[in-house]
């Protein structure tokens, strides 16, 4: 039955979303992870960098043993409950359809000629400044957080609820979450972020990598160009700042024909990152629409070959 768990979270992700109205567990894990970084940086006496260790290590161990000992504690009620619990928790964990619903909002205020709406919604979705992009520097900041965040809210939670349950995607949400308030290169997270950063990067490293094959596939399905696909990843992937965002967004480059990168500002200074891709298709609304069927089939492609190998494993082992 495990192998089945993961289609269901999934499943109802597509069904409902992220309901506006349920405070999502995400804010109780940010929640803890601003206490913790203010309780050990009180503690003057330790490194900076020591701190950041101590808080990375009390969110994550906290939130895992919490949704561990939800499912658990379920199950022993009834066994019945202890999947509904888990199902549950795998469904929070992954986020297709809110990344989608960015997207869109961002896809429609440029199909209804009004700039600026898609300048303030697309800024909701990527940490640049936004408010001089034009149409194609908005569509291209949209593809790039459709296409990083595939891995980071999909693919990746995917890899550890399928290996590991529960508790597993939930290990990595919790990294994720701290990697995105405390993975900052400036004078206040350098140190105290550190070990946030570093221990994304290390749960990161295999789900980025297989989301390129994903992302191939789902390419052939939806007749762009696979091809391309791999070609992009071996040519642009590790000209990337980050050692695992680069596949995803070299994957969707060429899948989608178009080229991500180049220059953005942040805080007022212009910062020019490597190019992805092979060719320069035009950046517009429609290529967000072709991002987003780019990132649910891919989606799909990892949770249906993800489950499908723990089922023939489950199958071996009996």
């Amino acid at each position: 039955m495990t192998w089945l768990l993961m289609p269901a979270a999934f499943l109802l992700d597509l069904l409902l979303g992220d309901p506006q109205w349920f405070p999502h567990p995400v804010r109780l894990v940010g929640k803890l992870a601003t206490g913790a970084e203010a309780l050990f940086r009180a503690m003057r006496f330790l490194p900076l960098r020591v701190a950041g260790i101590l808080t990375a290590l009390v969110v994550i161990v906290s939130t895992v043993a919490v949704v561990q000992l939800l499912v658990w504690q379920a199950a022993r009620l009834h066994p019945v409950a202890g999947l509904i619990v888990s199902v549950l928790m795998l469904y929070f964990a992954i986020a297709p359809r809110d990344l989608a619903a960015h997207a869109a909002a961002v896809r429609d205020a440029l199909l209804a000629g009004d700039l600026e709406l898609a300048r303030r919604r697309v800024a909701m979705m990527v940490g640049r400044d936004t408010a001089l992009l034009d149409e194609e520097g908005v569509a291209r900041a949209a593809v790039e957080s459709v296409a990083e965040n595939t891995s980071d809210g999909v693919t990746a939670p995917l890899f550890y609820g399928i290996l590991f349950g529960p508790a597993g995607a939930w290990l990595y949400k919790a990294s994720n979450t701290l990697d995105s308030m405390f993975g900052y290169r400036n004078e206040c997270y350098r140190e105290f972020g550190w070990a946030s950063a570093r221990f994304d990067d290390l749960l990161n490293f295999l789900p980025a990598r297989l989301t390129v094959l994903a992302v191939a596939g789902a390419a052939f399905i939806l007749r762009l160009d696979p091809a391309a696909t791999f070609r992009s990843v071996t040519e642009g992937a590790r000209r990337h700042e980050s050692p695992n965002a680069g596949y995803p967004e070299s994957a969707f480059a060429g899948a989608l024909g178009v080229t991500l990168g180049g220059e953005r500002s942040y805080g007022g200074v212009t910062k020019t990152v490597p190019t992805l891709g092979i060719r320069e298709g035009a950046m517009e609304a429609a290529t967000i629409t072709r991002a987003m069927r780019l990132m649910y089939v891919a989606s799909a492609i990892f949770m249906a070959g993800g489950t499908g190998l723990l089922f023939v494993a489950g199958m071996f082992m009996r």
